[in-house]
């Protein structure tokens, strides 16, 4: 199957569930989720919905088990929006790439904050620069 149609129904895919998942899943523990990408199958059966989900640790939870209640409701929302010869089997995924863009976001500013500290140059003193030398060697 040509890679092009199988991106454009990924893509499909994702605002639909991302629209299913906003106005028509009823759950009271689902809290804040945004659909952050699908990846399919090149034959089009399978497709693996990746969520990032806010909140505390419980509201989190909460979500997560709301949301694999929900996966036949969602499969059978996909099947009837997106046409398909088939309707793929759905799993839910936890994008985790938000929580690893924030760990190195915290990184980079104590790295800033460590420099503003020691004087704000960005130089190292000659003796760091030997040290790193010799490291290097």
């Amino acid at each position: 199957m040509s890679q092009l149609r199988v991106e454009k129904v990924q893509e499909l895919m994702k605002q639909e569930a991302g629209k299913i998942i906003l106005y028509d899943l009823k759950d009271p523990r689902i809290g804040f989720v945004t659909v952050t990408s699908v990846e399919m199958t090149g034959d089009l059966r399978s497709a693996k919905i990746y969520v990032s989900l806010m909140g505390s640790d419980d509201q989190m939870k909460n979500t997560w088990d709301g949301l694999q209640s929900a996966v036949g409701f969602m499969r059978r929302e996909l099947g009837q929006r997106v046409r398909l010869h088939f309707t793929p089997e759905i799993s839910f995924e936890l994008d985790k790439s938000l929580e690893y863009s924030g760990h190195i976001q915290s990184l980079i500013n104590r790295i800033h904050e460590e420099d503003a500290a020691h004087g704000g140059t960005g130089e190292t003193t000659s003796q760091e620069g030997e040290n790193a030398k010799t490291d290097a060697d």
